[in-house]
C-alpha cells in the first residue's frame, strides 16, 4: 500500500520511538518512553498565541519497573497496531482499537487491557510523544457534527456539494485532515458554530447559509476533535472569520472558550484545533434586555451553575472588560437561556433578526 507524505512521517516517529528501545536494550540499559505530563499542573495559558498549551513537565516511563512495565507494553502494542492501520490504509475506531489490542499474555491470566479506559489514554500518550494527531494514528471517533454552506469539498476523493444537502447536512466525519477532505470552489463569508442540532436545524431549513453566505456547522453540544479541527481549518486555510453561538449559561461559555483557545484536556492539540480569532455572537448575558425575552422564558441557575460562572471569572482567557461583564451579569440576575428562548420572539427570529442585527452591528466578543 503506498502510504502518502503524511503516513510516511507517522511511521517513520513510531518507528523512530521503537528504535530508541531497542538500541538501550542492546546497550544493556533500561528502555523507557519519555512523554509530556498530561495534568493540569502542566497546563498553561499563553497569552502571546492566546491557547491553552502543555507546558514542559516530561516523565520517564521505564520497562523494567513494576509499577510502570505494564503501561510500557500496552504504549508499543497499541503503537503496533496504529503502525499497521497506517500501513495497510485502513482507519479503525478508537473502541475497536481496543478489541484488536485486548488479549490474555501467555499463559497467565492477565490481560494486556481490562477496559477502554485503560487505552483511551494510551493513545493520547502516544500523540503527545510523537506529536501527532489521533487522525494521524488512523484513528477516529463516533461523528458528531453536521455541516452544509455554499463550499465544495473532496472527500477521500469524492465530490461533495454543501449546497446540495437537504434537511439532514453532511456529517463530519472524524478524520479531516488534508489527505483526506480537501476544500474547493466556495463563495462562504464565514463560518458559523452553532451550540445544538435542534438550532442548526432552524438555521438550514430557513436556508440562512444560502441568503448569508456562510457555512454553518455544529457539534452536538461540546463540538468533537472532527468539528473543531474542521472549523480551524476553513478559518486558517481559507480565511474565513468563525462565530460561534451557544447558550447563555457557563457551559456555553465554556464551549466558546474550548473553541477559541483549546481544553485543558487536549492542551497538547490546541494549535491544531483551537481558533484564537473566534468571536461569541450569542446568546449575551444583556440579550434578555436588548431582544426583549420574557422572564418567562429564563432559567433559574443552580448552586452549580453559580459556582461553575464563579470560578470561569478567574479563568485567564475570560479577563477581559466584556467577558468579566457577561459572567458578572450572569451571576447578578441567577438565570441563564438557551437558544430556544429567542423562539418566543417567533420560530425564525433568530434566523432572520437576532443574527442578521448582531452581525451588522458588530455585536460580538472577540
Amino acid at each position: 500500500m503506498r502510504m502518502d507524505a503524511v503516513s510516511k512521517k507517522t511511521v517513520g516517529k513510531i518507528e523512530k520511538l521503537a528504535e530508541s528501545v531497542l538500541r538501550a536494550v542492546k546497550g544493556g540499559g533500561n528502555p523507557f518512553v519519555e512523554i509530556p505530563v498530561r495534568s493540569l499542573a502542566n497546563v498553561r495559558f499563553n497569552e502571546k498565541k492566546r491557547v491553552v498549551e502543555l507546558g514542559n513537565q516530561r516523565q520517564k516511563r521505564y520497562f523494567f519497573n513494576v509499577a510502570m512495565a505494564k503501561k510500557f507494553m500496552q504504549t508499543f502494542l497499541v503503537s503496533d497496531a496504529c503502525k499497521e492501520l497506517i500501513e495497510s490504509g485502513k482507519t479503525t475506531s478508537i473502541r475497536d482499537l481496543y478489541y484488536i489490542t485486548k488479549h490474555t499474555i501467555g499463559d497467565s491470566k492477565q490481560n494486556t487491557f481490562e477496559e477502554q479506559d485503560e487505552s483511551d489514554p494510551i493513545i493520547e500518550d502516544i500523540e503527545v510523544a510523537l506529536d501527532t494527531l489521533r487522525e494521524e494514528l488512523h484513528l477516529f471517533a463516533s461523528r458528531k457534527g453536521t455541516m452544509v454552506g455554499p463550499i465544495t469539498i473532496r472527500d477521500s476523493g469524492d465530490t461533495i456539494d454543501l449546497r446540495r444537502m437537504g434537511s439532514g447536512g453532511w456529517g463530519v466525519p472524524s478524520i479531516v485532515e488534508e489527505n483526506v477532505i480537501q476544500f474547493g470552489r466556495h463563495e462562504a463569508r464565514y463560518v458559523l458554530l452553532v451550540e445544538k442540532d435542534a438550532v442548526w436545524s432552524r438555521f438550514n431549513e430557513d436556508k440562512f447559509w444560502k441568503r448569508q453566505n456562510a457555512i454553518i456547522i455544529h457539534g452536538g453540544g461540546q463540538p468533537p476533535r472532527g468539528v473543531r479541527r474542521m472549523v480551524q481549518r476553513l478559518h486558517r486555510e481559507l480565511g474565513l472569520p468563525v462565530y460561534v453561538l451557544v447558550d447563555n449559561d457557563p457551559w456555553g461559555f465554556y464551549i466558546y472558550s474550548v473553541v477559541k483557545q483549546g481544553s485543558i484536556n487536549l492542551a497538547f492539540e490546541s494549535m491544531r484545533m483551537a481558533v484564537p480569532d473566534a468571536r461569541f455572537i450569542g446568546l449575551s448575558s444583556f440579550d434578555k434586555v436588548t431582544y426583549r425575552l420574557p422572564s418567562n422564558v429564563a432559567i433559574k441557575m443552580d448552586d452549580g451553575d453559580v459556582a461553575r460562572a464563579k470560578q470561569m471569572l478567574a479563568y485567564p482567557w475570560f479577563q477581559a472588560k466584556q467577558w468579566q461583564a457577561e459572567i458578572q451579569e450572569m451571576v447578578r440576575s441567577g438565570v441563564k437561556y438557551e437558544l430556544e428562548a429567542l423562539s418566543r420572539r417567533g420560530i425564525s427570529f433568530i434566523t432572520e433578526e437576532y443574527l442578521p442585527t448582531k452581525l451588522k452591528e458588530k455585536d460580538w466578543i472577540a
